[in-house]
């Protein structure tokens, strides 16, 4: 009660976690960004203070300064990211998805990557690796750090209107709902991945396979194609 009841728009405390959480997150992703966000957004619950637009324009900054500071170490410390990041099974597929990703959807991904649990330290350190137009990442990250800000303190304002005499009980509910959103999109990112995956695997395309070899023509394998995109 009295950590929430210390977060209102007076207090340089706000500030502080408003842009340095955010920041760090895009590095540290056990750092609780989005319920730090979501705090502020209770604990100023039932106060109209002009402030509180410069407490979400500081966790949008944060938010910003983050994804561009994972980009830049991807830029230029390749190698110790990979092996920091992605030199795992895991690690290797949420960069080969992050990278497939890209090609297909660009700076909507960018946007998107807020919300998908995992996605924005995946897709921002690959956009740094893979050389992304550094123009758009900004113009994208800078689109995706106000609307996630918005999304994060206004879902904690709610929580805190609606259980006003209980803060942390709003807290709670108001998280509750980020992970259901969260749950929510990465459930129609698998579906949408079976899909295309399924689509992949139709008669037409193993028609065309086959006449591919029987003109002599060896089509190198997927993994093999991605391994030298990344090495390229």
């Amino acid at each position: 009660m009295n950590v929430i009841a210390s977060l209102q728009v007076d207090s340089a405390i706000s500030y502080l976690v408003a842009l340095v959480i955010p920041a760090l997150d895009a590095i540290f992703p056990v750092l609780p960004s989005e319920t730090a966000v979501i705090a502020l957004g209770v604990a100023t619950a039932g106060s109209a203070d002009p402030r509180i637009a410069l407490l979400v324009a500081f966790a949008a900054a944060g938010a910003f300064l983050g994804d561009n500071l994972s980009y830049l170490l991807g830029r230029h410390f390749g190698p110790a990211v990979q092996r920091r990041f992605f030199a795992t099974p895991k690690g290797m597929r949420a960069r080969e998805w992050a990278e497939r990703s890209l090609g297909r959807f660009g700076m909507q991904l960018i946007i998107a990557c807020r919300f998908i649990p995992g996605g924005r330290t995946a897709v921002t350190l690959t956009c740094g690796l893979t050389g992304y137009p550094r123009r758009r990442f900004v113009v994208a990250t800078a689109a995706a750090a106000v609307i996630w800000a918005l999304y994060a303190f206004f879902i904690g304002r709610i929580g805190g209107q609606a259980f006003e005499d209980k803060p942390w009980v709003g807290l709670l509910v108001a998280c509750g709902g980020t992970v259901a959103i969260s749950a929510a999109v990465e459930g129609v990112r698998r579906l949408t991945g079976r899909s295309r995956d399924r689509a992949h695997r139709t008669p037409a395309g193993a028609e065309r396979g086959a006449s591919g070899q029987a003109a002599g023509q060896v089509a190198a394998p997927a993994s093999d194609v991605t391994a030298s995109h990344r090495t390229g």
